[in-house]
């Protein structure tokens, strides 16, 4: 991690490599106008995918950014999960083909983890693959969608079953765009941030613990560390496990439940770090039963998790058995088995294969 200055800007930036080379990560304030930026990273024409909020607030700063650049194209999308799909990803292909975007083409993914994992995916879609860039303004968005290249859409069975991996040419991450997020989106992206923390940092779990109220505030500089520390634990691990074939999987503590959770309530009833604070205390409790965590572990979980206003408990009429069956699609099964990242204690996670009679145990 760097510290710099550009157009008198000052950021961090964080380099995370990947099988074709590397790409920055920027972090700081204002950086959404920040043409220097744009320019650097900019080719052919460019086709900057959002959605109709993120539209409203920010279209003006962009273009104004990217004023120098020709054949500029803003298409904006309704917002939610359910964009995340097979009609929509079309219709960004259909815009590319009708600017006659040609091979150095660039999409800017301007909004959440879902503009971001579909102008990713319709990025790697054209032409085999053209030149994308993040730039997530949503907590979530910033800490753990953006980076690692994985994009996708949902498919009615299974959130992101339809996707591939597509490094961006550069993360941009205005933290300006965070104070216009409403209270239960910046919760959600929170959940992430505690993950980070409970899979493979327990100092950054105890900073998290010390530093609720700031959280809870939006203070400046508490918000800049926990995204930056954030991002270098997933670049961390991407690094290591660019393909998802092993340690990656860890990233997905309490995904398993939550992603069935996200299933069987239609994308409307809890917003996705919702669904994992759920799974996260899900997970935890289920390594206590099994004897792989201390007692205790989960408790303080929970407590944190509580404390930064997210949900730790299953939303009323969830059938157990009903989201079992469902976390059957998730991606890290094999051979008819479900594996879950499961806690040894909070700072160290594992990924282990569980029989349905434990599994059942955990909404006990």
């Amino acid at each position: 991690m760097t510290d710099t200055t550009i157009e008198n800007q000052a950021c961090q930036v964080v380099e995370v490599p990947h099988a074709q080379g590397a790409y920055p990560v920027y972090i700081g304030e204002g950086l959404l106008s920040n043409s220097a930026i744009w320019s650097k990273h900019l080719s052919g024409a460019v086709l900057v995918v959002t959605e109709d909020r993120v539209a409203s607030l920010y279209q003006p700063t962009l273009q104004n950014a990217l004023k120098d650049h020709p054949n500029v194209v803003f298409l904006s999308l309704p917002p939610g999960e359910s964009t995340k799909s097979i009609a929509h990803w079309s219709l960004i292909l259909d815009q590319l083909v009708s600017m006659n975007a040609q091979r150095d083409a660039t999409v800017i993914a301007l909004g959440g983890g879902v503009m971001g994992d579909l102008a990713g995916f319709a990025a790697a879609s054209y032409m085999r693959g053209i030149r994308l860039i993040q730039m997530p303004t949503t907590l979530l968005a910033q800490v753990d969608a953006s980076i690692g290249g994985k994009t996708g859409i949902n498919h009615p069975m299974g959130k992101n079953l339809i996707g591939a991996f597509h490094a961006p040419e550069a993360v941009v991450i205005d933290l300006a765009t965070l104070a216009t997020l409403d209270q239960r989106d910046y919760q959600a992206g929170l959940a992430e941030v505690i993950k980070y923390g409970a899979i493979g940092d327990i100092e950054f779990f105890a900073w998290l613990e010390k530093q609720v109220h700031a959280l809870n505030d939006r203070e400046s500089k508490v918000l800049q560390e926990a995204v930056r520390r954030s991002v270098s634990a997933k670049k961390a691990v991407v690094v290591a496990d660019e393909k998802e074939s092993g340690e990656r999987a860890l990233l997905n503590f309490g995904h398993t439940f939550g992603h069935a959770l996200e299933t069987l309530t239609g994308y409307e009833t809890l917003l996705h770090g919702e669904a994992v604070a759920i799974g996260m205390v899900l997970a935890s409790h289920l390594s206590e039963i099994l004897g792989m965590a201390p007692v205790g572990t989960t408790k303080r979980l929970q407590a944190l998790i509580e404390a930064l206003g997210l949900p730790s408990t299953l939303p009323d009429g969830q059938d157990p058995q009903t989201i079992i069956d469902r976390m059957r699609l998730d991606k890290k099964n094999r051979d008819n088995t479900i594996r879950l990242v499961l806690l040894e204690d909070l700072g160290k996670a594992c990924l282990r294969p569980c029989q349905e009679t434990d599994i059942i145990q955990a909404f006990d």
